[in-house]
């Protein structure tokens, strides 16, 4: 359904009406009100200007999974819209020459940016002007590129001969998911250190900074110490592990554990690596505790250096801006992503290996749920707050994480859904980096669970002080693992030399690790937002007006 209108000034008048009348419908704010009006005033009366006297114009909605968009169309042939002569239909500007009306119609066109799209067929030009934008629309668009790798992934393992499988992932899936990673790590090291500078410059004293910091650290030593117990407590109630699972070992493992010799897990060594020998090797090597401490130093140094205080701050924050928008370019591409990365591993991953261990996943699976759980209870515990709330406004960056395996790469997804939250950048652009870097409950219950499954299925007894001594191993690995697809892996070869289980005993949870992977990889960024909510609340900062907003 639409309208038609005559091409004449009584139509112009038609047509607003019209289109007032039906946006009211949509529950807009009355600014967006009044930018569309605007908008479709200008757009129509370049239309006319450009149409037969004896014509019609066409006005149409329509509403797509969320988003509402505004169709105006005429006939007549392709000129430039932004160019047009009259400015604002029946409005008077006197005193305004032809170059200030032509400058302002291109303002108010081109204001629009995405939003606006004008096109010329067959002899009839066509707006369309977007509305109003679901903010939703990602999550739809990852959730069927994830049902869609899904199936396709089905498909094609038991349509296409391995060979054919194997060029498949080698030549198309696998390079279009990791050249999507590649530019997420790219961006990463910048984001981190511009988003952190930015946000200590806005502190007015290093104290304020002091108390935000101390609490969001204390609130993520608490998470990963009651990870750890919760991996205690799943395994404790199922107690996977059988020891006619050690005939499936393989060597496929050599690499993994040839990797994590050279790991460390001494306190000592991860405090002082945190500070740099030079200042470029951080962001060349992507070390996130190296850049964070370089991001304090400097953004506390930033408002201690008098006159040149301001430009500095409104550089960083410049910096801050383009980095950002860079990664918002990005993630535009996250359903393609997904969509490759999903269909790599259903078609790769053989279910044989996944009936072997279900035990095991099982366990694992009771842990994520437990801590997700925790979340929720400490949103309502200690920041007083609805945590359905909370979970239906991080879910798309929930799933989005759960597809790209990797809590660095979605620090920039974290960041937005906090602010959805109405978490300030102050608290969020701080706390994401440092979480994605010491905050890894995921890979805390996975560690638990994992070490104690294989040390039953090699009959290595756990208890006293080999106990002891595995929670504070796990607890240093979580918080010096890198997050990154494939770190489990590495932290768990180590942690099994602590506890005297083989090094080899790796592969029988190998084939499945890039599925337990996306789960670590959600709850650890879960748990990153979780804090942020919880200590902006706790400090009277958060925007519980932007909460509670559906």
């Amino acid at each position: 359904m639409g309208k038609k209108i005559q091409n004449n000034k009584a139509g112009i008048s038609a047509a607003l009406d019209y289109i007032e009348s039906e946006l009211g419908k949509y529950k807009l704010n009355r600014r967006d009100i009044t930018m569309n009006m605007l908008t479709a005033e200008e757009t129509i009366v370049s239309l006319m200007e450009h149409a037969p006297e004896s014509s019609e114009i066409d006005i149409s909605f329509s509403k797509f999974l969320g988003n509402i968009n505004m169709n105006i169309s005429a006939p007549g042939e392709l000129f430039d819209i932004s160019e047009s002569k009259s400015i604002t239909g029946d409005m008077e500007l006197d005193g305004m020459d032809e170059d200030m009306e032509h400058a302002i119609r291109g303002i108010v066109l081109r204001a629009r940016g995405d939003s606006f799209r004008y096109k010329n067929k067959m002899h009839r030009n066509t707006v369309q002007i977007k509305v109003k934008q679901s903010d939703k629309m990602q999550l739809y668009l990852t959730l069927g590129a994830l049902f869609a790798a899904i199936l396709l992934g089905v498909i094609f393992r038991a349509a296409l001969p391995q060979a054919a499988q194997n060029s498949l992932n080698t030549y198309l899936l696998t390079p279009v998911k990791d050249m999507f990673l590649n530019a997420l790590k790219m961006i990463i090291a910048p984001v981190v250190f511009f988003s952190i500078v930015s946000c200590i410059s806005q502190f007015d004293s290093l104290k304020e900074l002091g108390k935000i910091g101390a609490k969001v650290m204390g609130m993520y030593l608490l998470t990963t110490i009651i990870a750890i117990l919760v991996g205690l407590l799943a395994f404790s109630l199922i107690k996977p592990g059988d020891s006619s699972l050690a005939a499936l070992i393989s060597d496929a493992a050599d690499s993994t554990v040839e990797a994590a010799g050279s790991a460390s897990i001494s306190i000592l060594d991860t405090i002082v690596n945190i500070v740099p020998s030079n200042f470029v090797k951080p962001f060349i090597e992507s070390d996130m505790l190296q850049i964070i401490f370089m991001a304090v130093i400097c953004g506390a140094a930033v408002g201690m250096i008098g006159d040149f205080s301001k430009p500095l701050k409104d550089f960083f924050e410049a910096c801050n801006l383009l980095f950002l928008k860079i990664t918002t370019i990005i993630v535009k591409v996250i359903p393609l992503a997904v969509l490759c990365s999903m269909t790599s591993m259903v078609m790769t991953t053989g279910v044989e290996t996944l009936y072997s261990i279900l035990s095991f996943f099982g366990t694992f699976l009771l842990g994520m749920l437990m801590m997700l759980g925790v979340y929720c209870l400490l949103v309502l515990l200690i920041a007083r707050l609805n945590p359905i709330v909370f979970l239906k406004k991080h879910s798309p960056a929930m799933l989005t994480t759960f597809s790209l395996s990797s809590s660095n790469a979605a620090m920039p997804l974290n960041i937005d859904s906090c602010k959805k939250l109405g978490v300030p950048s102050k608290v969020c652009a701080f706390s994401i980096p440092l979480g994605a870097t010491v905050n890894m409950d995921g890979s805390c219950v996975y560690l638990i669970v994992a070490g104690l499954f294989l040390a039953k299925v090699f009959g290595v007894t756990v208890d006293g002080s080999a106990m002891f001594s595995l929670i504070f191993s796990v607890f240093v690995l979580s918080i010096g693992a890198p997050g990154i697809p494939g770190a489990g892996l590495v932290c768990l070869s180590v942690l099994l030399v602590q506890m005297g289980v083989p090094t080899s005993a790796i592969s029988l949870v190998m084939g499945i690790d890039s599925i337990i992977s996306m789960f670590r990889a959600a709850m650890n960024t879960t748990g990153d937002v979780a804090v942020s909510l919880i200590v902006a609340k706790t400090e009277k900062l958060l925007d519980i007006k932007t909460y509670k907003q559906g």
